[in-house]
């Protein structure tokens, strides 16, 4: 397959996972990449040729640079010394219990390629272990541990895996060597990793003070720094550019603030576009090893030396080894903290058992172990390299799954697994402080101080509202109306588990009454002869829809979504049809609907009224939100009759555009006010700020365009 060609299929395919893990939220999305790839591999014959220098690259380097960034710097500092001795002896222990346990399960497994399957299979994902580890509700410092080490263990698992590589492909180990070895890659590739990085932030602040602040340049700079620093230091001075680009990374993030103070848009432009590149990287790697599987299959399938039931049992069993290496691990420094934190041994036996289960593998086991050279030194085929594959895959795919089904069961505790390439790893330090501040001070959270935000602003667009922007201000109050009530919705169903939320119950019961006096008044109209058959049938079908729509609120899928996903296709069609070929005269049909639709808007109105005047209606008391949604909704549909269901004029769009900027302004102001109040934390705040500065700039580019 074309590179070209394999780009795209692999982004493609990328995009598809997620849109099915959206719709499948306790199912990790790394599994779905896999099962994406291996379908691909076997109906479409799809294969990827592999380079172990590019491919180490190309995945490596930058995933390992980006985690740098995000190394957290407050409670994990304080644990350097066990997270150290987690990421480097951890990893060590269990190379070396791994390894011959590996051996000892499969003899015709070398040694040293199973020392060298063992170290890679050490490294954890280390946004899936935070995300487990904290559903886990393990003690702070233990998640604090665990956390930082899966964060720093990579390096170390990468040079065993590529020590245990180089001894099964030339046949030679020395201890002394590999000893002497280690301390000079592990010193220089850090030094090296240091010092580039340093200098290549001398360059960039010393290109800002000159007055060179495009924005675009340093992100791609800030992109490509990992795979410069990894190709010097692997390329000039033979030294570990994994170590060095994890160093970078790191230096990275404690020097970045000095870049603010020149060009505080940098920061923006970097996270997004990070969180793009390793979004698409660590699900091309699950893609990748996907389809790689058939291949590993094929191979050990037809495996004389061992049969398929006992290459599946081997899966388990080293995945249980790893499992039992980390938890005796974690067993042994819970007791020897045991002292600063007493706990029962019960306890700290289940503390450890969710450690060991914690230590999900992911994008940086697959990239090592699909580097495995094909051949060795004298040019034979490298032994069992489609065993180790499998192995390598099966103990991801296995550690995902038994994540996912044995820690909520221990925990009862039921969320998704989250990954490399997740919203979560951009975002984690934030939101864990913004979290940690709201619960100490009983702070606003995200979501009602949203709905108070969009409040003032629909408040200050109603004040704004006058018969020359009657339509614009409208628009926009219902879409503020709408956000708003999505808000309230998902607290709504958050707080309730079998039952109908309260707020969408009442919802239904206000709409309904609305709808009922729509329908009353549509029959009048037919009754009297006002109408035409044609209209009356245009009616009766706008109605229906309705009705449908009111059948989905609240409920789950079934044959009435399908009606109305069909329903507004037909709708959508329409509306781009006539777009396409706008008449302009209209018919005196489509003059008598839109009478007809603004006195049946005027009844919907009328009759919800009515229903909220009656005394056992007003004991109720009714969420004046909802109500105003809906009024605000039929006070609109009579504004667009009323312009004879006219197409947007330029200057409609002069007049929303003007109001959504008092809007967003309000919006600001708003923040501003909670923040004075002491209602939210200053996280949030920024946080709310940032989603206002990109609806700004969203709205500018717009209005560029129009231009």
């Amino acid at each position: 397959m074309a590179i070209i060609e394999a780009v795209i299929l692999l982004i493609t395919l990328v995009i598809i996972a997620n849109i099915i893990g959206h719709y499948l939220p306790n199912l990790p999305v790394s599994l779905i990449e896999i099962g994406l790839g291996l379908m691909v591999a076997l109906v479409f014959a799809v294969k990827i040729p592999l380079k172990t220098d590019w491919f180490m690259l190309v995945f490596v380097a930058p995933l390992l640079f980006n985690d740098g960034r995000r190394f957290p710097k407050k409670e994990l500092w304080a644990l350097r010394g066990p997270i150290i001795g987690n990421a480097i002896f951890l990893v060590f222990a269990t190379t070396l219990i791994g390894g011959l346990a590996i051996h000892w399960l499969v003899p015709a497994l070398p040694l040293a390629a199973s020392f060298a399957l063992a170290a890679i299979l050490s490294p954890t994902d280390p946004v899936a272990v935070q995300s487990i580890s904290e559903q886990a509700d393990l003690p702070p410092r233990v998640l604090h541990l665990v956390s930082g080490e899966s964060l720093i263990n990579d390096a170390s698992g990468l040079i065993s895996f590529k020590y245990g590589i180089a001894a099964a492909v030339t046949g030679y180990f020395s201890w002394q060597q590999a000893a002497g070895d280690f301390l000079y890659i592990s010193i220089v590739g850090a030094l090296a990793g240091m010092i580039i990085m340093l200098i290549i932030h001398f360059i960039r602040l010393f290109m800002l003070q000159q007055g060179f602040e495009d924005v675009m340049f340093h992100t791609i700079l800030q992109l490509v720094t990992p795979f410069i620093i990894y190709l010097i230091v692997e390329d000039l001075f033979h030294a570990s550019g994994v170590i060095a680009v994890v160093v970078a990374g790191i230096i990275s993030h404690s020097s970045r603030n000095i870049f603010l103070d020149f060009l505080p848009e940098l920061k923006l432009v970097t996270e997004q576009t990070w969180s793009i590149s390793v979004y698409l990287l660590n699900g091309i790697v699950f893609l990748i090893l996907g389809i790689e599987l058939p291949v590993a299959m094929h191979n050990t399938v037809h495996n004389p030396l061992i049969n398929t039931s006992e290459e599946i049992l081997l899966v388990l069993a080293v995945w249980l080894i790893l499992v039992i290496v980390r938890g005796l691990w974690t067993l042994a420094y819970l007791l020897y903290t045991n002292q600063t934190n007493p706990k029962t041994f019960r306890e700290n036996i289940k503390i450890a058992v969710l450690s060991g289960l914690s230590g999900v593998r992911g994008a940086i086991t697959m990239a090592g172990v699909l580097s495995v050279p094909t051949v060795l030194a004298d040019g034979s085929p490298f032994p069992q390299r489609g065993l180790m594959l499998f192995i390598a895959a099966g103990v991801i795919i296995v550690s995902l799954v038994m994540a996912v089904v044995l820690i909520p069961k221990l925990t009862k505790v039921k969320a998704p697994i989250e990954m490399r390439g997740m919203q979560r790893d951009l975002e984690a330090e934030a939101a864990a402080a913004a979290a940690e501040d709201e619960a100490a001070a009983d702070l606003l959270d995200e979501t009602n101080a949203k709905i108070y935000m969009y409040k003032v602003a629909a408040s200050m667009v109603e004040s704004q509202r006058h018969i020359d922007n009657n339509r614009a201000a409208l628009d926009l109050l219902a879409e503020y109306q709408l956000m708003i009530r999505r808000l309230e919705s998902q607290q709504s169903e958050a707080s309730t588990s079998d039952e109908l939320p309260p707020l969408i119950a009442e919802e239904l019961i206000l709409r309904q009454v609305a709808f009922d006096g729509e329908r009353q008044k549509l029959e009048s109209l037919w009754a009297e002869k006002a109408i035409s058959a044609k209209s009356y049938r245009h009616g009766k079908r706008k109605l229906r829809q309705k009705q449908v729509m009111l059948s989905v609120i609240g409920t789950s899928f079934n044959w009435h979504h399908v009606q109305l996903q069909v329903y507004r296709a037909w709708s959508i069609s329409k509306r781009f049809l006539t777009h396409l070929w706008p008449r302009h005269t209209k018919s005196p049909s489509e003059t008598e609907w839109q009478l007809t639709e603004r006195e049946m808007a005027k009844a919907g109105i009328k009759q919800l009224s009515y229903f909220l005047k009656q005394p056992e209606n007003r004991q109720r008391h009714y969420n004046r939100q909802v109500i105003y949604q809906i009024i605000v909704r039929y006070r609109n549909q009579i504004e667009n009759m009323k312009n004879g269901g006219r197409s947007k004029t330029a200057i409609y769009e002069r007049q929303l555009q003007k109001l959504r900027i008092k809007a967003l302004t309000s919006e600001r102001v708003a923040i501003q006010e909670l923040l004075e109040q002491h209602k939210i934390s200053w996280q949030l705040a920024d946080e709310l700020r940032k989603n206002i500065n990109y609806s700004e700039n969203a709205l500018i580019l717009a209005r560029t365009d129009t231009e």
